[in-house]
């Protein structure tokens, strides 16, 4: 099978392709075979690109769908009272349904937004059954997913029998593949992290962990010193992280996750973008949870640009989209795959509106998509060659029911756990650690 796309402007995110201002992408069984001026393909479908930016589609490497139920309900909260509210009194509450659906519309909201690759950081868990209806929801979500398995939130239990399990299930699945969720050494331990680290080799798989430091810690230093820094580990946030640790990363080849909204509004502390590329890291950008922020990738986008230009000034509107695509999808393991558009590479695409008002005239493309980009401009887009979204609608996806069941989902949870939904809910956060 042969689609064709032709007449957009073609912003490739590789190199060696460069960029188009009229430009067609040849598809064929799902893979990039072409990208040129002009190509001659008749026996291929057409997808007419004409005032459209054809670019690599999104990929966010560090997202908790499992919360979409709860979305905005936590723009005011400090990351202590998220911990409380999310963790202590809504995830206890939690059905295999209500992971199920709050995943499968999460996934589907970032779809939509033009994120075709996401890592799923999964902690909730609870039973066997929450972890399939997790798997199952990014099964049936048409998209690129890793499902990042890890223990759960706060709890030394073993993951090595669950994470062996599902991995052995989704052993040759073509979209949905696995990473291990870390816990912090302060957590568990440093015997445990090591042998989480062993199992993930011994799989193959890639690990995330989350990190902040406040300055008189020293946690990328004391995994260097117990030798646990992997070039297949994500490091989420690292806010605080001190540059000696920063470059400690670099030179380890580890990847790091930020999460400009959340960590500006919780209080984790200034974006690290800026510090991690001078200690010659590729950043990555990541939506984290929407309770708290936006779901969508040119959101992200913005902040990170704002935030850091207004620092030093030396970031470029490409920096960002490169982040957001090839960077990201080298930090899942997934670079010879997607994240850009690349003969040889899956046909991971997004169609963007250049003829919106939002943004017409289109002079330079990737500081429109940056500067302002938004979901709405989201017109088409294909996983693997697939389109998944067409004429700014998703494919083969009954929105009316699942939001009825999402909001089932929400309300049931809230009543079992006693939370207000009329935007009075501020939970206590507890003191200490």
């Amino acid at each position: 099978m042969k689609t064709l796309l032709t007449g957009g402007t073609v912003v490739s995110m590789d190199p060696a392709v460069g960029d188009l201002e009229r430009g067609d992408v040849l598809i064929q069984d799902g893979v990039i075979v072409e990208v040129a001026a002009h190509i001659d393909a008749p026996d291929a479908e057409v997808i007419d690109a004409t005032d459209r930016i054809v670019m690599p589609g999104f990929v966010d490497n560090h997202r908790h769908t499992w919360q979409t139920a709860f979305r905005g309900v936590g723009a005011d909260w400090t990351f202590p009272e998220w911990a409380a509210a999310m963790h202590g009194t809504v995830k206890p509450h939690y059905r295999p349904e209500d992971v199920y659906v709050g995943t499968l519309l999460g996934r589907l909201e970032a779809l939509h937004s033009g994120v075709t690759t996401m890592l799923d950081w999964y902690h909730v868990a609870q039973t066997p059954e929450h972890e399939d209806a997790a798997v199952a929801a990014l099964r049936d979500a048409p998209g690129r997913s890793v499902f990042c398995l890890g223990a759960g939130w706060g709890t030394p239990d073993p993951v090595d029998a669950a994470f062996r399990r599902v991995h052995s299930e989704l052993s040759g699945d073509g979209l949905v593949t696995m990473a291990l969720g870390l816990r912090g050494a302060d957590d568990t331990g440093m015997d445990i992290l090591a042998e989480e680290l062993k199992l993930a080799a011994e799989l193959g798989v890639r690990t995330s962990l989350h990190i902040v430091s406040d300055g008189t810690q020293r946690p990328v230093a004391d995994l260097r010193e117990h030798g646990l820094l992997r070039d297949t580990t994500t490091f989420v946030h690292a806010n605080g992280v001190s540059d000696e640790e920063l470059r400690m990363l670099a030179d380890a080849g580890s990847s790091v996750s930020i999460s400009p909204d959340v960590e500006l509004k919780m209080g984790f502390g200034w974006p690290m973008t800026g510090r991690a590329l001078a200690a010659g890291l590729r950043p990555t950008l990541s939506v984290d949870d929407v309770p708290s922020a936006g779901g969508d990738m040119f959101s992200t986008l913005r902040t990170a640009f704002a935030v850091q230009r207004g620092l030093d000034g030396g970031l470029r509107s490409r920096d960002l989209l490169e982040f957001t695509t090839i960077d990201a999808a080298r930090s899942c393991g997934l670079d010879a795959r997607t994240g850009s558009i690349t003969p040889g590479k899956d046909a991971d695409l997004i169609l963007l509106r250049a003829d919106d008002l939002t943004v017409f005239p289109v002079t330079d493309p990737a500081a429109t998509v940056v500067s302002a980009g938004h979901p709405g401009l989201v017109d088409t887009v294909l996983v693997a060659g697939r389109v998944v979204k067409r004429d700014g609608v998703l494919v083969d996806v009954d929105l009316p029911a699942l939001r009825t069941r999402l909001l089932d989902s929400r309300n049931r949870v809230a009543d079992a756990a006693g939370i207000p939904l009329d935007g009075t809910w501020h939970p206590h956060a507890p003191t200490g650690k």
